[in-house]
């Protein structure tokens, strides 16, 4: 069976949509543990409610030992996946899980992407300069903020009229999507 760590730092759709994945019977995979960065993070009660094992590390308490920290957690884990985890990795655990750890950014990148480019703030700036399509990247996590190799985009088209918050609602289930997929090359061995 394969084993997916997943690092969440908010409400859990992305982690829902592991989740489910990893429910079908041809998925060959579970969430072994879902690690929140944030007290109160709602995607634990998600894992709560799935009967899976969750822990927070507080990126307040742990700042630069966060890694370390999550590293000790996961050691048996296939796949580590960023699922709205906010935290920067870096480190052993970057060379552990070398390749093997996936991150899903709300924008195509390499556009609005990197230090400070999160949530909310990805869909204000992309409106701002006025494009016409944005969607989600799926990428393999290295050293950097966003740099490493992209797995899986998936575009949409950006509507008049459309503000941060609808942006990213219309993008989410791409998310959810872009997301499952990676997943499903690396149990099959395509990456």
């Amino acid at each position: 069976m394969f084993k997916i760590a997943v690092l969440v730092s908010g409400n859990g759709t992305n982690l829902q949509a592991v989740i489910d994945y990893t429910k079908r019977k041809d998925a060959g995979a579970s969430v072994k543990i879902v690690i929140s960065d944030r007290p109160g993070a709602y995607a634990l009660e998600r894992a709560a409610r799935e009967g899976i094992d969750h822990i927070i590390i507080n990126r307040k308490t742990h700042k630069k030992t966060i890694s370390d920290k999550i590293l000790e957690q996961v050691k048996d884990c296939d796949l580590i996946v960023l699922a709205g985890f906010l935290s920067i990795l870096s480190g052993d655990i970057l060379k552990v899980f070398k390749n093997r750890i996936i991150n899903v950014h709300p924008s195509l990148i390499p556009s609005f992407c990197g230090p400070n480019m999160y949530g909310r703030k990805v869909h204000e700036v992309a409106l701002k300069k006025g494009v016409k399509v944005s969607g989600c990247t799926v990428h393999i996590v290295d050293e950097g903020t966003d740099t490493g190799p992209i797995l899986v985009q998936k575009a949409i088209p950006v509507l008049e009229g459309d503000t941060p918050e609808t942006l990213a609602e219309r993008i989410l289930p791409y998310e959810h999507q872009a997301l499952c997929e990676a997943i499903e090359e690396f149990i099959k061995g395509r990456v």
